[in-house]
């Protein structure tokens, strides 16, 4: 069902069903034109003869003669395309019918007992002759079956020509559905990182559709470029950082040593040192997030299980939440696995569940839980501290920025930012809320 819809719901289908209902619309509307035209000169052609039939009638010198003709060519006619009456001023009937009239309108009765009315429609002409009132009658059959032929015409020549057209639209959808999905593929692989796939372009591809997919090539070859380069540049700056910073920090612990000696302030070579490893954890944090929004990792996905992660996550942390005088309790239920990179996952968990230490204060409580739902899997984090303002909660997403602009709380702003560019990349949803108090971080696998 999913697929007819979507198959619908394509261009070439639906321009196919325009174009038909365009077609259609005219072959109707034509035919109808045709009908109205050719029915009316039939209905002309029929009064002409009844005008030329009743001239005849009127050259007759009297009423008797009239009788007499009226009968005379009644007995010849065909009662089923010819009507003849003349009523006589002393109300005698010659002919081979008479016009009466009731609630439902007139009609014309035949003067033969084995047959009572005439069945059809018929065209009439009436007018006095000598004291009497004769009519003349022609039937409609052949302007009733002209219709017949009109709604023979529709059903032989449009109804196939439309079902034609929609099924070389059909087949004209399914065709250029298949050539999309080939573009949709490339476009999926070079989302998961791997930019050297190109959209291989078929020899029958239409002109707009080849366009697109050289736009597409032409595109990933510049992104491929571009991302070599950034990862070389990279790759630069962690070495050239790499070295100075390792530099200070000997230069540091040869302070440290001689601080015994010489009597320096140890707790400010301690503040530098710790300085020092921010800027390097800095660094590696903003490589991380780079990568990740990249999407490079996604082509190592596999089944992973979260319940191991998170409960590994919180033995980790039990620790720092004591010594914190926190309590970090886990609620893990069963779930499916999600489909994903078990390292960055693990950090995600561990993000979340730092931040919640760090940010929570003393005395706090945070809860890992992990659930099920249809076919969702909900991964929660919260606490009870103080939680982040409603208007905030799209800011705090942002690199770099952080709730404390004096920076006197430890951190660097990068957390959130990389649980939200992981839970991207594994197509989850990130919800920051309010835990009433406190804050509750949920990710919607």
């Amino acid at each position: 069902m999913h697929a007819i819809r979507k198959l619908w719901r394509s261009m070439p289908l639906q321009l196919a069903v325009l174009l038909v209902a365009l077609f259609a619309t005219v072959s109707l509307l034509s035919l109808a034109a045709s009908y109205a035209v050719t029915q009316r000169s039939f209905e002309q052609s029929i009064r002409a003869s009844l005008h030329q039939d009743l001239a005849g009638f009127r050259a007759a010198p009297n009423a008797r003669a009239v009788a007499m003709l009226v009968e005379g060519e009644s007995r010849e006619a065909d009662p089923n395309r010819l009507i003849l009456s003349y009523v006589s001023r002393s109300g005698r009937i010659f002919g081979n019918g008479a016009i009466a009239r009731d609630d439902a309108g007139f009609h014309i009765v035949s003067l033969d007992r084995d047959r009572a009315e005439f069945a059809g429609g018929y065209l009439a002409l009436t007018d006095t002759l000598f004291g009497g009132l004769i009519t003349v009658a022609r039937s409609r059959a052949e302007i009733v079956s002209l219709r017949r032929v009109f709604v023979n015409i529709l059903l032989i020549s449009l109804l196939p020509t439309v079902l034609i057209a929609l099924s070389g639209g059909l087949i004209l959808a399914r065709r250029s559905k298949r050539h999309v999905e080939v573009v949709a593929g490339a476009l999926d692989q070079m989302t998961s990182g791997d930019l050297a796939t190109r959209v291989e372009i078929g020899s029958r591809w239409s002109d707009d559709l080849r366009q697109i997919g050289d736009k597409v090539n032409d595109m990933a070859t510049a992104q491929e470029i571009q991302t070599q380069a950034l990862r070389q540049v990279s790759m630069d700056i962690a070495h050239d950082l790499k070295t100075p910073l390792q530099r200070v920090s000997l230069y540091l612990n040869d302070l440290e040593t001689q601080a015994h000696t010489t009597g320096l302030d140890l707790e400010l070579v301690h503040k530098t040192q710790d300085e020092i490893t921010g800027m390097g954890r800095v660094f590696e944090a903003l490589l991380q997030l780079a990568q990740v929004e990249a999407g490079s990792p996604k082509a190592r996905f596999a089944p992973v299980a979260l319940g191991p992660i998170c409960q590994t996550m919180v033995d980790v942390f039990e620790a720092e939440a004591q010594a914190a005088e926190q309590t970090l309790t886990a609620n893990i239920g069963p779930v499916s696995e999600v489909s994903g990179d078990k390292a960055l996952l693990g950090q995600m968990v561990s993000n979340l569940v730092g931040n919640a230490l760090k940010h929570a204060g003393k005395n706090s409580s945070i809860s890992v839980s992990l659930r099920q739902q249809g076919d969702r899997v909900h991964l929660i984090v919260a606490d009870n501290g103080p939680g982040i303002p409603r208007e905030e909660r799209e800011k705090v997403l942002q690199r770099l920025y952080r709730l404390d602009r004096s920076r006197n709380t430890p951190g660097n702003g990068l957390g959130l930012s990389l649980v939200e560019a992981i839970a991207r990349l594994h197509a989850a949803e990130l919800v920051l809320g309010d835990n009433k108090p406190g804050l509750r971080v949920e990710v919607l696998f």
